[in-house]
């Protein structure tokens, strides 16, 4: 990896700033009176030598990956291309063609094709990957290409324990580049001077934001409300985050063995936790999608896709955001987030390919001239073509978030029981009755109703199903 330092070559065009509206849809460009700036397709640009070559890598040009998913890797008219697409098209000759599916049914496309033994290499990672996917014999493990990917390069470094949580079956199927999404909690500064409260970013930077602090400012906020009018302490998703800001999971898999640890004491603590929430109408459960802007609601849980938007609609709110805080007593943070990772599918005859687009996607994240384009384009303001701000992320914002998204600052954690099929995790109509039991463990309490008025109803009432879907994938 010094001599990727050494010889990187990156060159970083920028074009004029641009009198633009965009539509989210099809990004269609127009002319502008009031020279609203947006994140144009063709703004940035990036290419490199072929010095970052390894001298494991392997001649893959000419090759294409076709790509299963609801979304393409190749951008509009060619234009923007990401930085890994960049890397894998310039530098390893490679190709991606995309295979277009919807996102409800990308799973049901998948096992046509393979049943079909029409070509798909590579697909994106989802919780439901492992062990679920794997048993289902959906994918191949990427321990044979360790050398393409550099894994035993510092390219990895602080990725070692993240990758080693994905191990199934002593393999590795998942082999994340980078964090993402990160569920944290997004607050206004100005009303918390306002209502004579602490700054939770503070608090974080001190090691003292945790459950207690939270709840304290949300009673304090709440029980301060001027007559009639009604405040919430929080509103949005923020159940899972709870359940994880332990370091606990609810399955757990140890020496090649899921075991059903939902009557885990640090568990029961979270769940508690969100029905003292419900029960104190601390929780608002209106939909926004967004930090709500008429400051009667103190937090918004939510993954930081929600901040630009959340900044547009509250631009004098001064507004910040911190990893949903941890336990009490507790000696580190722990974050809920998402995985950036690719799926080598199963019959694919492209496993070096694939693993060097993934290489490519690691170098993206990880190398500084690289990450400091990303977070240039992440700073543009996005504006309407009459001037009007649409989305912005602040360089404080952008750089407490980056710091979250850093294994060696926190702990991300994953629980396999994501992984167990639809009884666990998101399975038919969006009900009590229909979800999964991962999902209700994240809202029941918060929502309340007469099938579950306690943490122990709702323990009992799934530890069966917790216990039954270990043992089938202990016996798979």
């Amino acid at each position: 990896m010094n001599k990727l330092k050494k010889y990187l070559a990156v060159l970083l065009s920028v074009t004029a700033v641009m009198s633009c509206a965009v539509s989210c849809s099809d990004k269609n460009k127009s002319s502008s009176e009031n020279n609203a700036h947006y994140k144009s397709e063709d703004e940035f640009a990036v290419s490199a030598g072929d010095e970052i070559k390894g001298e494991n890598d392997v001649d893959i040009s000419g090759q294409t990956i076709y790509w299963l998913c609801d979304y393409d890797l190749n951008p509009t008219n060619n234009n923007d291309r990401s930085v890994a697409l960049s890397l894998f098209e310039d530098v390893y000759g490679g190709k991606i063609e995309w295979i277009q599916t919807d996102s409800n049914s990308k799973f049901e496309t998948l096992a046509q094709r393979l049943q079909a033994d029409q070509p798909v290499d590579m697909f994106p990672y989802e919780w439901d990957a492992v062990p679920n996917g794997v048993v289902k014999n959906q994918y191949q493990p990427l321990d044979d290409y360790y050398d393409i990917l550099e894994m035993d390069s510092d390219l990895w470094t602080g990725m070692e324990d993240v990758i080693d949580m994905f191990e199934y079956k002593d393999a590795h199927y998942v082999i994340p580049y980078c964090l993402s999404d990160p569920l944290c909690i997004t607050y206004s500064r100005k009303l918390m001077q306002t209502e004579g409260l602490d700054d939770p970013y503070e608090l974080y930077k001190k090691g003292k934001w945790d459950w207690d602090a939270m709840m304290d400012m949300m009673n304090t906020f709440v029980s301060n409300a001027p007559e009639k009018t009604t405040r919430y302490g929080i509103n949005g998703w923020f159940g899972q985050a709870a359940i994880q800001s332990t370091g606990h999971t609810v399955v757990n898999y140890e020496n090649g063995v899921f075991s059903n640890n939902i009557n885990d004491p640090e568990i029961e603590k979270a769940e508690l936790l969100l029905q003292e929430m419900a029960d104190k109408n601390l929780y608002n459960p209106e939909w926004l999608g967004y930090y709500p802007d008429d400051m009667n609601t103190l937090f918004l849980g939510m993954a930081d896709w929600q901040l630009g938007s959340s900044n547009a609609k509250n631009e004098d709110a001064d507004l910040m955001i911190v990893p949903f805080p941890k336990a009490p007593g507790a000696d580190e943070y722990y974050l809920c987030c998402n995985f950036g990772a690719r799926m080598l599918v199963s019959g694919s005859d492209k496993g070096e390919a694939v693993a060097t687009y993934i290489k490519c996607e690691r170098l993206a994240a990880t190398n500084e001239d690289y990450k400091k384009i990303a977070r240039d384009k992440a700073l543009v303001v996005e504006k309407t073509a009459s001037g009007i701000t649409k989305s912005f992320v602040t360089e404080e914002q952008y750089d407490a978030i980056q710091s979250y998204l850093d294994p060696e600052n926190i702990t991300p954690m994953f629980d396999f029981g994501y992984g167990m099929g639809d009884e666990m995790y998101g399975s038919g109509e969006y009900t009590y009755e229909t979800r999964g039991v991962m999902d209700n463990l994240e809202k029941a309490l918060l929502e309340g109703g007469e099938q579950v008025d306690s943490w122990a109803t709702l323990r009992d009432a799934w530890t069966g199903v917790v216990t039954e879907k270990v043992n089938e994938f202990n016996a798979k």
